[in-house]
Protein backbone atom coordinates (compact mmCIF):
# COMPACT_ATOMS: atom_id res chain seq x y z
CA UNK A 1 0.00 0.00 0.00
CA UNK A 2 0.99 3.52 -1.01
CA UNK A 3 2.13 5.96 1.89
CA UNK A 4 0.22 8.60 1.82
CA UNK A 5 1.81 12.10 1.55
CA UNK A 6 -0.51 14.31 3.82
CA UNK A 7 -2.77 12.61 6.76
CA UNK A 8 -5.58 14.69 8.30
CA UNK A 9 -6.42 14.00 11.26
CA UNK A 10 -9.14 15.26 13.84
CA UNK A 11 -10.65 14.37 17.41
CA UNK A 12 -14.03 14.43 17.94
CA UNK A 13 -17.31 14.24 19.80
CA UNK A 14 -20.52 15.51 18.22
CA UNK A 15 -19.16 17.44 15.98
CA UNK A 16 -21.59 16.57 12.94
CA UNK A 17 -22.68 20.34 12.48
CA UNK A 18 -18.54 20.96 11.07
CA UNK A 19 -17.06 17.61 10.64
CA UNK A 20 -17.82 17.59 7.01
CA UNK A 21 -16.32 21.36 5.99
CA UNK A 22 -13.33 20.45 8.94
CA UNK A 23 -12.43 17.01 6.90
CA UNK A 24 -12.57 19.00 3.18
CA UNK A 25 -11.19 22.09 3.97
CA UNK A 26 -7.30 20.64 3.15
CA UNK A 27 -8.01 18.93 -0.77
CA UNK A 28 -4.37 18.11 -0.57
CA UNK A 29 -5.03 15.50 2.36
CA UNK A 30 -4.46 12.22 1.03
CA UNK A 31 -5.95 10.01 4.07
CA UNK A 32 -8.22 11.80 6.61
CA UNK A 33 -8.48 10.06 10.13
CA UNK A 34 -11.09 10.56 12.80
CA UNK A 35 -11.00 9.37 16.33
CA UNK A 36 -14.44 9.51 18.30
CA UNK A 37 -15.34 9.86 21.43
CA UNK A 38 -18.56 8.51 22.13
CA UNK A 39 -20.69 10.87 19.53
CA UNK A 40 -24.24 10.51 19.78
CA UNK A 41 -24.98 12.46 16.76
CA UNK A 42 -24.02 12.08 12.80
CA UNK A 43 -20.23 12.70 13.37
CA UNK A 44 -19.16 8.82 12.67
CA UNK A 45 -20.92 8.29 9.46
CA UNK A 46 -20.84 12.21 8.08
CA UNK A 47 -16.46 11.64 8.71
CA UNK A 48 -17.02 8.08 7.13
CA UNK A 49 -18.91 9.90 4.38
CA UNK A 50 -15.81 12.68 3.83
CA UNK A 51 -13.85 9.52 3.43
CA UNK A 52 -12.14 9.03 6.41
CA UNK A 53 -10.86 6.54 8.26
CA UNK A 54 -13.30 6.56 11.87
CA UNK A 55 -11.93 5.10 14.81
CA UNK A 56 -13.88 5.06 17.90
CA UNK A 57 -12.69 5.67 21.45
CA UNK A 58 -13.09 3.46 24.48
CA UNK A 59 -11.94 5.60 27.00
CA UNK A 60 -11.29 9.38 27.75
CA UNK A 61 -7.48 9.86 28.36
CA UNK A 62 -7.41 14.12 27.65
CA UNK A 63 -6.80 16.09 24.91
CA UNK A 64 -3.16 15.42 24.69
CA UNK A 65 -3.03 12.00 25.34
CA UNK A 66 -6.04 11.52 22.60
CA UNK A 67 -4.70 13.38 19.86
CA UNK A 68 -1.55 11.01 20.24
CA UNK A 69 -3.79 8.25 19.73
CA UNK A 70 -5.30 10.08 16.38
CA UNK A 71 -1.33 10.63 15.29
CA UNK A 72 -0.07 7.11 15.72
CA UNK A 73 -2.79 5.82 13.45
CA UNK A 74 -1.90 8.31 10.47
CA UNK A 75 0.32 6.55 8.05
CA UNK A 76 1.32 9.80 6.17
CA UNK A 77 4.85 11.61 5.82
CA UNK A 78 3.26 14.92 7.47
CA UNK A 79 0.38 14.57 9.69
CA UNK A 80 -1.71 18.05 9.71
CA UNK A 81 -4.03 17.64 13.40
CA UNK A 82 -6.89 19.79 13.22
CA UNK A 83 -9.68 20.34 15.61
CA UNK A 84 -13.12 20.05 14.05
CA UNK A 85 -14.18 23.68 14.90
CA UNK A 86 -11.03 24.71 12.72
CA UNK A 87 -10.10 24.97 9.06
CA UNK A 88 -7.60 26.75 6.76
CA UNK A 89 -8.53 29.38 4.94
CA UNK A 90 -7.56 29.74 1.18
CA UNK A 91 -4.51 31.65 1.52
CA UNK A 92 -3.18 28.76 4.15
CA UNK A 93 -4.94 26.10 2.20
CA UNK A 94 -2.37 26.81 -0.88
CA UNK A 95 0.49 26.89 1.27
CA UNK A 96 0.02 23.20 2.87
CA UNK A 97 -0.06 22.15 -0.64
CA UNK A 98 2.93 24.27 -1.98
CA UNK A 99 4.63 22.41 0.85
CA UNK A 100 3.86 19.05 -0.09
CA UNK A 101 4.67 19.81 -3.40
CA UNK A 102 7.53 21.12 -2.18
CA UNK A 103 8.44 18.07 -0.03
CA UNK A 104 7.50 15.79 -3.34
CA UNK A 105 10.17 17.05 -5.09
CA UNK A 106 12.71 16.51 -2.36
CA UNK A 107 13.17 20.02 -1.17
CA UNK A 108 14.82 20.54 2.14
CA UNK A 109 11.72 21.33 4.29
CA UNK A 110 11.62 22.10 8.38
CA UNK A 111 10.04 19.66 10.46
CA UNK A 112 7.25 21.70 12.11
CA UNK A 113 4.83 24.60 10.79
CA UNK A 114 3.31 26.92 12.97
CA UNK A 115 -0.36 28.19 11.46
CA UNK A 116 -1.69 31.87 12.56
CA UNK A 117 -5.34 31.35 13.91
CA UNK A 118 -7.77 33.43 14.12
CA UNK A 119 -10.92 33.31 16.07
CA UNK A 120 -14.56 34.19 15.85
CA UNK A 121 -17.45 34.28 18.14
CA UNK A 122 -20.85 33.41 17.28
CA UNK A 123 -19.74 33.90 13.24
CA UNK A 124 -18.05 37.10 14.03
CA UNK A 125 -14.15 37.67 13.35
CA UNK A 126 -12.14 38.67 16.62
CA UNK A 127 -9.09 41.17 15.85
CA UNK A 128 -8.19 42.16 19.85
CA UNK A 129 -8.11 40.50 23.08
CA UNK A 130 -7.02 37.49 24.57
CA UNK A 131 -7.27 35.85 20.78
CA UNK A 132 -5.17 38.56 18.95
CA UNK A 133 -2.09 36.78 17.37
CA UNK A 134 -2.43 33.11 17.97
CA UNK A 135 -1.12 30.58 16.51
CA UNK A 136 -0.71 27.04 17.12
CA UNK A 137 1.94 24.47 15.72
CA UNK A 138 -0.54 22.08 14.00
CA UNK A 139 1.74 20.56 10.75
CA UNK A 140 4.37 18.34 11.37
CA UNK A 141 6.65 15.33 9.68
CA UNK A 142 5.63 12.58 11.37
CA UNK A 143 7.38 11.18 13.65
CA UNK A 144 8.92 14.45 14.71
CA UNK A 145 6.25 15.82 16.88
CA UNK A 146 3.87 14.74 19.71
CA UNK A 147 1.13 16.24 22.21
CA UNK A 148 1.84 16.79 25.51
CA UNK A 149 0.22 15.04 28.14
CA UNK A 150 -1.75 17.51 29.12
CA UNK A 151 -5.78 16.91 30.16
CA UNK A 152 -6.36 20.44 28.34
CA UNK A 153 -4.84 23.37 26.56
CA UNK A 154 -2.49 20.84 24.82
CA UNK A 155 0.54 21.98 23.08
CA UNK A 156 3.09 20.19 19.94
CA UNK A 157 6.22 20.05 21.14
CA UNK A 158 8.47 19.21 18.27
CA UNK A 159 11.84 17.66 17.83
CA UNK A 160 13.58 19.73 14.83
CA UNK A 161 13.37 22.56 13.17
CA UNK A 162 9.74 24.70 13.44
CA UNK A 163 8.91 27.27 10.52
CA UNK A 164 5.88 29.57 9.62
CA UNK A 165 3.64 28.80 6.81
CA UNK A 166 1.40 31.84 5.41
CA UNK A 167 -2.63 32.26 5.75
CA UNK A 168 -4.53 31.94 8.21
CA UNK A 169 -6.28 28.91 10.15
CA UNK A 170 -10.28 29.82 10.73
CA UNK A 171 -11.50 28.82 14.25
CA UNK A 172 -15.04 29.11 15.40
CA UNK A 173 -14.22 28.60 18.35
CA UNK A 174 -17.81 29.86 20.12
CA UNK A 175 -21.19 28.99 18.10
CA UNK A 176 -23.37 30.39 20.99
CA UNK A 177 -22.92 32.58 24.35
CA UNK A 178 -24.38 29.28 25.42
CA UNK A 179 -22.04 26.97 23.56
CA UNK A 180 -19.27 29.09 25.59
CA UNK A 181 -20.48 29.08 28.65
CA UNK A 182 -20.90 25.18 28.65
CA UNK A 183 -17.38 25.42 27.03
CA UNK A 184 -15.79 27.58 29.74
CA UNK A 185 -16.89 25.84 32.90
CA UNK A 186 -16.03 22.40 31.04
CA UNK A 187 -12.62 23.61 30.40
CA UNK A 188 -12.07 25.22 33.78
CA UNK A 189 -13.04 21.62 35.49
CA UNK A 190 -10.30 19.96 33.36
CA UNK A 191 -8.13 22.81 34.50
CA UNK A 192 -8.59 22.36 37.76
CA UNK A 193 -7.43 18.99 38.07
CA UNK A 194 -3.67 20.18 36.59
CA UNK A 195 -3.52 23.02 38.99
CA UNK A 196 -4.52 20.80 41.75
CA UNK A 197 -1.82 18.25 41.34
CA UNK A 198 1.01 21.28 41.31
CA UNK A 199 -0.40 22.14 45.01
CA UNK A 200 -2.48 25.90 43.13
CA UNK A 201 -6.09 26.79 43.83
CA UNK A 202 -8.30 29.00 46.62
CA UNK A 203 -10.89 30.89 46.67
CA UNK A 204 -7.84 34.33 47.01
CA UNK A 205 -6.08 32.61 44.07
CA UNK A 206 -9.08 32.90 42.04
CA UNK A 207 -10.45 36.30 42.54
CA UNK A 208 -6.28 37.57 41.47
CA UNK A 209 -6.67 35.19 38.47
CA UNK A 210 -9.96 36.10 37.55
CA UNK A 211 -9.21 39.71 37.50
CA UNK A 212 -5.97 39.50 36.16
CA UNK A 213 -7.79 38.00 33.27
CA UNK A 214 -10.31 40.87 33.05
CA UNK A 215 -7.86 43.48 32.96
CA UNK A 216 -5.36 42.02 30.08
CA UNK A 217 -7.59 40.59 27.87
CA UNK A 218 -10.11 43.97 27.95
CA UNK A 219 -7.74 46.87 28.40
CA UNK A 220 -4.50 45.86 28.06
CA UNK A 221 -4.85 43.73 24.81
CA UNK A 222 -7.79 45.78 23.61
CA UNK A 223 -10.54 43.36 23.49
CA UNK A 224 -12.52 46.61 24.05
CA UNK A 225 -12.26 47.74 20.51
CA UNK A 226 -14.23 44.33 19.92
CA UNK A 227 -17.14 45.74 21.17
CA UNK A 228 -19.74 43.52 22.94
CA UNK A 229 -17.76 40.37 21.51
CA UNK A 230 -14.87 41.62 23.39
CA UNK A 231 -16.59 42.32 26.36
CA UNK A 232 -18.40 38.48 25.89
CA UNK A 233 -14.93 37.30 25.82
CA UNK A 234 -13.26 38.85 28.57
CA UNK A 235 -15.81 38.56 30.99
CA UNK A 236 -15.76 34.26 30.42
CA UNK A 237 -12.41 34.26 30.41
CA UNK A 238 -12.07 35.33 33.68
CA UNK A 239 -15.15 33.38 34.51
CA UNK A 240 -13.22 30.38 33.25
CA UNK A 241 -9.85 31.38 34.96
CA UNK A 242 -11.82 31.88 38.51
CA UNK A 243 -13.50 28.66 38.53
CA UNK A 244 -10.16 27.12 37.42
CA UNK A 245 -8.62 28.36 40.64
CA UNK A 246 -11.74 27.80 42.72
CA UNK A 247 -12.18 24.23 41.86
CA UNK A 248 -8.50 23.17 42.65
CA UNK A 249 -8.89 24.27 45.59
CA UNK A 250 -11.67 22.14 46.53
CA UNK A 251 -11.47 18.42 47.31
CA UNK A 252 -11.20 16.06 43.89
CA UNK A 253 -14.47 15.14 42.40
CA UNK A 254 -14.98 11.34 42.75
CA UNK A 255 -14.71 10.67 38.78
CA UNK A 256 -13.08 13.63 37.05
CA UNK A 257 -13.44 12.72 33.75
CA UNK A 258 -14.89 14.74 30.80
CA UNK A 259 -14.66 13.08 27.52
CA UNK A 260 -15.62 16.48 25.42
CA UNK A 261 -13.33 17.78 22.78
CA UNK A 262 -13.60 21.34 21.51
Amino acid sequence: MTEPQLSLVVITRNEAHRITRCLASVPCADERVVLDSFSTDDTVALARAAGATVLESADWPGFGRQKNRAIAAARGRWVLSLDADEAPGPELARAIAALMAADARGEPLADAYWLSRRSRWCGREVRFGDWRGDRVLRLFRRGRARFSDDVVHERLLCDGVEARLPGVLLHDSVDSPEDAREKAERYARLGAQRLRERGRGGLMQALAHGGWSFLRGYLLRLGLLDGRAGLAIATLNARSTYLRYRLAGLPAPASPSDGDTR
